[in-house]
């Protein structure tokens, strides 16, 4: 079903995939009113058929529906780099999670859902789809030590394939080194790189941020990646590469 109050060809287009009709219904409705064109599906094969006839900015899948469930529609549309993919399970382990961005999704949402927090994922989709479009000349992917991370999906792969999860701070963080590779980095130029220039937050807080995201590295593989520079801060030593 769609449902619109201006022209579907300006506005971004979300299609909700979950056999609750009264839930699918609620969230669409919540959509629509704040400016989207939103198309519904009860299941995978119905969902196919808007695919094929319909520009979908975003998918919405529900994990699990009877027949195919969202993970395999999900693997299967993972290589439309045209189609971002938010998941949405009653299943929300930390293991949940990494299984559904493992075959494809950008993100991935426990339910119960909050219609804001999904709005609040989709607007955050549309805009790296956005950054994307607009900067095809600017890498959006890294690689190193049999590493991959990409800034825009926000995906960390380890040498063995496996996404790893990670939180707000430790992805900014990362993404911090990795952009400024093999060079010494001082607590408060990490802070104003990965928090802004406003931020209020002590150096023991980026401390804490470095342990943890060198030990989830370190817990892939052996060699050193962030090295502590006594008295002067951090350096990532592997050479980066753009993808």
């Amino acid at each position: 079903m769609l449902m619109e109050t201006t022209r579907v060809d300006e506005k971004s287009r979300i299609l909700l995939v979950d056999d609750d009709e009264g839930l699918r219904g609620l969230i669409a409705d919540f959509l629509a009113g704040h400016g989207y064109a939103v198309f519904e599906a009860d299941g995978g094969q119905a969902a196919r058929r808007i695919l094929e006839q319909e520009r979908i900015n975003i998918a919405v899948l529900d994990v699990m529906m009877p027949g195919e469930d969202g993970l395999s529609l999900a693997r299967s549309l993972s290589g439309r780099l045209d189609l971002g993919i938010i998941m949405v399970s009653a299943l929300g382990s930390e293991t949940d999670r990494i299984v559904g961005l493992e075959v494809g999704a950008d993100d991935y949402l426990a339910k119960p859902v909050s219609p804001r927090e999904l709005l609040a994922r989709i607007r955050a989709l549309l805009r790296r789809q956005h950054q994307v479009e607009e900067a095809d000349d600017v890498a959006t992917a890294y690689a190193f030590d049999g590493w991959t991370f990409d800034v825009i999906r926000r995906v960390l792969r380890d040498p063995a394939n496996v996404v790893i999860s990670l939180s707000e701070g430790e992805f900014s963080l990362l993404r911090v080194f990795i952009e400024r590779p093999q060079r010494v980095l001082t607590r408060d130029q990490l802070l104003e790189y990965a928090r802004g220039p406003d931020s209020d937050a002590f150096d023991r807080a980026i401390d804490t941020q470095v342990s943890r995201l060198r030990r989830k590295l370190a817990s892939r593989t052996p060699a050193e990646l962030i090295r502590t520079v006594r008295s002067e801060g951090y350096m990532f030593l592997p050479k980066v590469t753009k993808r």
